[in-house]
């Protein structure tokens, strides 16, 4: 059984930061794609940030150079560093795992594993 579990979520002013993390439990996280997905409700999960098994990371035109996402492999357990957030971040956030050649979209990840979500509150 795959497990993925976030932490670190919660609420934040404006300006300010958050780190997410995903621990993973059971699979080899070295060989899967990991990324972090936003849900905003009536709309499909759109990624906000993903990085590969070899460590090529995308982000989402929205998050570049406020947020930051690496691995751990050796931990198993992937972050999301947010930094300057806005109130437009407010979301549930969510991370997922797959095993694939591309992993940016969320149909790359859509047969992978996913954790349960976790809410990010930013105030204005």
């Amino acid at each position: 059984q795959v497990e993925l579990v976030e932490s670190g979520g919660g609420s934040v002013e404006s300006g300010g930061s958050l780190t997410l993390s995903c621990t993973a439990s059971t699979f080899q996280f070295n060989t899967y794609c990991m990324g972090w997905f936003r849900q905003d409700v009536g709309k499909e999960r759109e990624p906000v940030a993903t990085i590969s098994s070899h460590g090529r990371t995308n982000y989402a035109d929205s998050v570049k150079d406020r947020f930051t996402i690496s691995r751990d492999d050796s931990k198993k357990i992937m972050t999301l560093q947010m930094t300057s957030l806005k109130p437009e971040d407010t979301t549930t956030y969510t991370c997922a795992a797959v095993r694939s050649f591309t992993c940016r979209t969320y149909a790359d990840f859509r047969s992978g594993y996913w954790g349960q979500g976790i809410q990010v509150t930013v105030s204005s």
